[in-house]
C-alpha cells in the first residue's frame, strides 16, 4: 500500500498566519546558487583572447617618425588625425590595437606623449599607424 494514500486526496487547507505563496516565489526557493562566486568570471577571462605587441620594421619607423615631425611643424593648425595603437590589456599579458581620431593640441617630446583636444593622451612608443585627415 502506498504510505501516504491518506492524505494524497485531501483539500488544502490555506494557513491562517502565513499568506499564500506564489509559484514564482516557491520555484525561486530551489534555484541553484553559485557556490563560488566569482568563478564563471574567473574562467572567462581566462579564456579571453589577447593580440602581442606587434613589432615594426625600420622603414615603418622611419615613416612614423616622418609624419610625426610634420604634425610637429603644423601643430598651430590642430591637425585632425587618425592614429593606430596599442592597447595593453589591464589584466594579462598583451592587449589589442585600437583606433583613435581627434585634433591634436601638442606633442610632449620628453615624456613622448601625444595629447589631443579632448584630453586624450597617447604614448608614442604605442603607435603603429597615422593618418592625418586634414592639416
Amino acid at each position: 500500500m502506498f504510505p501516504y494514500a491518506d492524505i494524497l486526496n485531501h483539500k488544502y487547507q490555506k494557513s491562517s498566519t502565513r499568506p499564500h505563496m506564489t509559484n514564482h516565489d516557491r520555484a525561486a526557493q530551489f534555484a541553484p546558487f553559485a557556490a563560488l562566486t566569482g568563478y564563471g568570471e574567473a574562467i572567462n577571462e581566462t579564456a579571453r583572447l589577447t593580440d602581442s605587441r606587434p613589432s615594426l620594421s625600420a622603414e615603418e619607423t622611419d615613416e612614423l617618425n616622418r609624419i610625426v615631425s610634420l604634425i610637429l611643424d603644423r601643430i598651430d593648425t590642430r591637425p585632425e588625425l587618425e592614429i593606430t595603437y596599442f592597447l595593453p590589456d589591464e589584466y594579462k599579458e598583451g592587449g589589442s590595437l585600437e583606433k583613435y581620431r581627434g585634433k591634436i593640441r601638442r606633442i610632449d617630446e620628453v615624456l613622448r606623449r601625444m595629447i589631443f583636444s579632448d584630453g586624450f593622451s597617447l604614448s608614442v612608443d604605442d603607435i603603429y599607424g597615422i593618418t592625418i585627415l586634414s592639416l
